[in-house]
Parts: C-alpha cells; structure tokens; sequence
C-alpha cells in the first residue's frame, strides 16, 4: 500500500477552491471531494497497478448524479451547466484522474445523444447511460487521421433501412468494457460535410476490438482499438442528419476539452497538497524541506497560476500544460520519492500527461487560437 497518499485524505479542503462559486455549486464541490476521497482515492494505486475498469464505483459516481451531469431531466441526467460540471470533474479527479477522466468522456457521449438525438434515441440510451447501467465510448481518432479527423476513412454506406460499416478506430478510451459507441464515420464525399454519426450498440454483429492497450497512464480505464467489418447499423441509429456528423463531433469535444482542462485541474491540486504535505514531513540537514527558501519559492509559484481563459481550445491548451507543469513540480518536490510508485504524485503526473494530446492536441489548441487571432 502506498505509504504517502493521504492529504489528511478524509477530504481536500474546498476552501481555497470554491472562491466565487454559489451556495449551489459548493455543494455540488464538497460531494464531490467527499465521494473521490472515500470511493477514489483508497483504490487509485491499485486500479492503476492492476488495471481495474471501477465499474461499481462509477455506478456509485452516478447515483450522485455523475453520470450525465450535462444532460437533460427527463432522460435521468441531473441538467447542470457546464461551469457545475467543470467544479464536479476537477473535484473527483483528485481522487483518481484517470477515472474521472474516462467519465467525463461518457458524459461527453450520452450529452451529444441528449442533444442531436430524436426523442426515441434519447429515451432508448440515455437513461441506462445516465445511471452508468450502461457505458459509452467516443470513436472519433484513426490510425491515420488523428488531428486531421475531417480525414476519417471508416465508412458507412447506405442500404435500405440499413447503414454497412467498415473500417476502425484507435485509442477509445473504454474499447471493448463499454456498451455505446458513438462513431464518426463516412456516408458522403471527402471532407468534413461527408461525416455522419452513428450509436452501435456492443455485440452488433461485425463489431470486433483490438488487444488492451498498455499505456504509461490511464490505467483505470481501458484503451483499445475499435474495429468495424460489415456491421449493420439501422439508420434509426443516426443521430441528426447525414453530413453532420463532424459537426456533432466538434461540438461534443468543446465540452470534453474543459472537461479535461478540468481533471488537470484537479490532479494539480492534489499534487500541490501532497507536495506541502511532504514538505512539513520529509527532513534535510535536520530541518524540514519546508524550511527550504527555495522550496518555499516553487510551492508559491505553483498556487499562483492564474485561472483558464474562457474559450475551449485556450482553456484546454492553458490548463493542461500548466497543470501538468504542476504536478511535474510537485514530483521534483518529492526528490527520489516522487520516482517510487509508494506515492502518488507520480501517478498524477502519469495520468495527466496524456491531456496534452487528447481531444485535440496542444499544438492543434495553438493552431485554433492563432487562427481566431490571425481572423480577428
């Protein structure tokens, strides 16, 4: 068991971050910090270790309403904005980022259900998605279109009723544990406006997955690819009208990026903590590091960053290189013990770095400001 995990663990404090927020919201925060406490924290070391999809535990997460928090009543979700859905994720990702962030791209999935979907499609998925009955993953990324999506090949040609699938997708994060898959796929010319969005439904017939990836971090949540080979999709599994499949696509990851700007918040903060707690405990030349001018100096630096810009791309681009920036200092703060995995700054950092690629990468955030700037 690890030896430095606790933040005084019965709860991060929600004192230093809940400045500005309602009466509403920190209430939405202090349940939140509580469940990824107790149900997260106790068990991150060992989901990562040993590779564990928390699926009781995320079915927990949804009783408190975490399981569509964006999406609408009257379909089970808990109908929040998107600024109580933010405090929400940051929050259990201080319990397990990894975790957190596979829900948050769930979240992502059964919102684009809630809003493109007709009502039959709305109240077919979404309320055992909301209740994390059932999972949902994002099939967007190709082995050879990542950045470039509106380059997808994977195609669905029209027959009938029916829509035949053929082609795969990489790195989907649930692949092959989950039960929806939201699938951007080909029904027209090339380009952006050739994209449709289609729901399969695990054990359609030609739905196949690759072997589980093994990744650096992430480790809670499965990664595998996902392979289509003739499956047949009714169309009443579109969602919206063919062609505007990667607009659907687009809109969902404005949403998943400051959900995952969010999650690197909440891995900075506890790695800030488990920084100051090391600090007070670990001893150099008979002092306490904290007693250490210049650890004094990196630790003030770390609580001082500024908060994310308002739009997607600048929050997403600002947050997860700043918070991983963080969570690296933090580690270095932990000198060779921040190396061992008794303590779980490492796994921080581990589990954050990938929010520098992911839905979207930074370079393409850079690319999408620059444009606006360049526009503007």
């Amino acid at each position: 068991r690890r030896r430095v995990h606790s933040i005084g663990r019965s709860g991060l404090s929600c004192d230093r971050t809940s400045a500005g927020l309602t009466e509403e919201q920190k209430e939405f925060q202090k349940v939140a910090l509580d469940f990824a406490s107790k149900e997260m924290a106790p068990h991150m070391a060992e989901w990562d270790e040993k590779e564990i999809f928390p699926v009781e535990t995320m079915r927990k997460a949804a009783q408190l309403g975490f399981g569509g928090i964006y999406v609408k009543p009257d379909v089970g979700g808990s109908g929040l904005s998107r600024l109580d859905t933010s405090i929400i994720f940051e929050a259990l990702s201080t319990g397990c980022t990894s975790t957190t962030a596979y829900m948050s791209i769930h979240n992502m999935c059964v919102w684009m259900i809630d809003t493109f979907g007709s009502e039959e499609q709305r109240r077919r998925f979404c309320p055992s998605l909301c209740s994390m009955e059932k999972f949902a993953s994002y099939c967007l990324t190709e082995p050879g279109s990542g950045s470039d999506a509106a380059s997808l090949l994977t195609s669905a040609q029209r027959k009938g009723d029916t829509y035949v699938l053929n082609g795969s997708k990489a790195f989907i994060s649930g692949g092959g544990d989950t039960d929806v898959y939201v699938v951007m796929c080909r029904t027209g010319g090339p380009g952006p406006k050739g994209i449709s969005c289609l729901v399969l439904e695990k054990g359609t017939p030609g739905l196949s997955f690759g072997k589980k990836e093994k990744k650096v971090g992430w480790n809670s949540q499965p990664t595998r690819a996902v392979i289509f080979e003739d499956c047949v999709v009714p169309v009443g599994n579109r969602l919206g009208a063919e062609g505007q499949g990667f607009s659907i696509a687009m809109k969902g990851l404005n949403g998943g990026r400051i959900n995952i700007a969010s999650c690197s918040l909440g891995a900075a903060h506890a790695s800030v903590l488990l920084a100051q707690e090391h600090l007070t405990v670990r001893k150099q030349f008979g002092e306490p590091l904290a007693n250490n001018q210049y650890l004094q100096f990196g630790l003030a630096e770390m609580e001082g960053r500024e908060d994310a810009a308002v739009l997607c791309s600048m929050a997403k681009l600002f947050a997860t290189d700043e918070c991983f920036a963080i969570c690296n200092q933090a580690l270095q703060m932990h000198g060779g013990y921040g190396y061992l995995k008794d303590y779980a700054v490492q796994q921080f950092v581990r589990d954050i770095r990938v929010h520098q690629i992911l839905e979207g990468t930074n370079e393409v955030m850079r690319m999408i400001v620059a444009r606006n700037l360049l526009q503007g």
